[in-house]
């Protein structure tokens, strides 16, 4: 049997990846921000999983105003990175798991989710940001993938309530996969940041900070917050941490918090990160 061994929530800044690309992770603005991932690394080393369900936003790179899909789940073998105006980032191609991919949105489709099932993706920094926190530049992933993408760009999206539900129905799905497999489900995107505006730079470290203490503790409460609520208190860009309500949907009714890290700011966003493991019965 497949078993869901830990939660990782972290933001996505696409500047974290300029600078792991460019060789300033040491430079005096990062380094407090990268040395906050250390122990994360070393984690991810002594604790190895065999997939990730890495739940991210697109960023209009892949898809578009045209076509926005609410809850996507990718089934290829392999997933190229996307490129976003500059170029694709110089990191490893993100290798599929395609098996259980394509077990999971099966899984999820019979428990009423509309998944968009995706043949062909390519990812961007929604995803490769966090990977690149987690694994350094390795010359390949040491982990293969199974990418999530949500809607949390266009109106609507989707509810707290409902991420929620598909985290349990996301762990209900690997659970009932024949194969023992060891999987991670990350949550990505946030804390407080707003890109654009007469608010453009907002930060809200205190609501940030009891985000992830009732993420831990109380996500039933979570589920509930309105979208308004995420534009008022956290930018209009917070409304990506409904993203971290699918991890902790999949981890069960309660969790050991192994590690937390907020540090403000980066590149005018709020950085939180948490890795959290299913607390045993």
């Amino acid at each position: 049997m497949a078993k869901i061994v830990a939660g990782i929530a972290t933001s996505h800044v696409p500047a974290v990846g300029h600078a792991v690309d460019s060789g300033k992770t040491q430079d005096a603005y990062w380094k407090p921000m990268f040395d906050g991932y250390e122990f994360s690394k070393q984690w991810a080393k002594d604790n190895p999983a065999d997939v990730a369900i890495i739940v991210y936003n697109d960023h209009a790179s892949y898809f578009g105003m045209e076509i926005m899909p609410t809850f996507a789940i990718g089934i290829a073998d392999s997933y190229a990175i996307c490129d976003e105006g500059y170029g694709p980032r110089p990191v490893p191609v993100v290798e599929g798991a395609p098996e259980l991919a394509t077990h999971v949105a099966a899984s999820l489709i019979t428990d009423d989710f509309d998944m968009t099932v995706l043949n062909v993706l390519e990812v961007d920094h929604g995803l490769t940001v966090p990977m690149s926190l987690m694994y350094g530049t390795p010359d390949k992933w040491p982990t293969k993938v199974i990418p999530l993408p949500v809607n949390v760009v266009m109106n609507p999206q989707p509810s707290g309530e409902r991420c929620l539900a598909l985290g349990k129905a996301i762990k209900r799905a690997v659970e009932q996969f024949d194969g023992d497999l060891k999987v991670e489900v990350w949550g990505t995107g946030g804390m407080s940041h707003q890109i654009q505006g007469a608010r453009a730079g907002l930060i809200n470290l205190p609501w940030d900070i009891q985000f992830m203490d009732d993420l831990i503790n109380q996500p039933e409460v979570l589920q509930y917050k309105p979208h308004l609520e995420y534009m008022i208190e956290a930018g209009s860009e917070g409304v990506e941490l409904i993203m971290w309500l699918i991890m902790r949907g999949a981890l069960g009714d309660q969790v050991n918090e192994v590690y937390r890290f907020n540090h403000v700011p980066a590149s005018n966003t709020s950085v939180g990160h948490l890795i959290l493991t299913p607390k045993e019965d």
